[in-house]
């Protein structure tokens, strides 16, 4: 059984009655489509073709994030299938450079880094939202392995805003719960963390399918999408993953 073989993943699973995720037909329309009246995250469903487990297998990563550049996706040697997920990756970060982003193509195969605790807490797969000082959106596509996970906003607290959670951190920062604390919080990305409430259900970003997600900056229209990259077991294979 081929790596590919061994890791089938189900179709995206959009929330039923969530209001904050729309369904688009086109690229174009992912791009173009305004982030308002409470939607942050904006999806393009696809079907794709081809077969990317072969292409992760061909990689051999090692442990980690491993960027992919054109040249060495392109010096894989494939089959049919494997060529056209090849041909797919390559227009996919076209299409998106063809608006002035910076598509970046990730092969990982587990995170180095431990998580901190659950105080401390800012890795990837920990709830959370990407923030920045302009107006910008995060747009993201897994191919192959597990997916990336959102949470609606409902259905989760920042972690900083937790009393007992805010009283450490208050302990820790040795302060005042005043504007130094709050730069404090900011500084060390704790901010951007969320726990989810006991009701929470998570849906999946599915495999292909390629997302744009609110981001929190100044003025934003919308709240910004609470999501993760998922809770990996060891065994599991690398994911491949697009982010810009």
């Amino acid at each position: 059984m081929t790596i590919g073989d061994a890791m089938r993943m189900p179709a995206v699973i959009l929330p039923h009655d969530y209001p904050r995720v729309k369904v688009v037909g086109s690229f174009e329309e992912l791009v173009m489509t305004p982030m308002r009246d409470g939607i942050n995250a904006l999806c393009w469903p696809r079907t794709l073709k081809g077969n990317f487990g072969e292409i992760v297998e061909k990689l051999g990563v090692g442990k980690g994030i491993t960027s992919i550049d054109e040249a060495r996706l392109r010096a894989l040697d494939l089959s049919d299938e494997g060529r056209v997920a090849r041909e797919i990756l390559l227009q996919d970060q076209e299409l998106l450079r063809s608006r002035e982003l910076l598509p970046s193509l990730d092969c990982i195969n587990g995170y180095e880094n431990e998580p901190e605790t659950e105080l401390l807490r800012t890795d990837v797969q920990s709830w959370h939202v990407d923030s920045a000082t302009v107006e910008a959106d995060t747009y993201l596509c897994t191919y192959f392995g597990a997916a990336s996970e959102g949470l609606r906003n409902e259905e989760a607290v920042r972690r900083v805003d937790v009393p007992e959670l805010r009283a450490e951190l208050r302990q820790l920062y040795a302060g005042a719960d005043g504007e130094g604390f709050r730069e404090f919080l900011n500084e060390n990305y704790l901010d951007l963390h969320y726990k989810p409430l006991p009701h929470a259900l998570p849906f999946s970003f599915g495999l292909g399918h390629l997302w744009r997600i609110a981001t929190l900056y100044p003025e934003s229209p919308v709240p910004p999408c609470i999501h993760r990259a998922p809770v990996t077991l060891p065994g599991q294979p690398p994911r491949l993953l697009l982010i810009s």
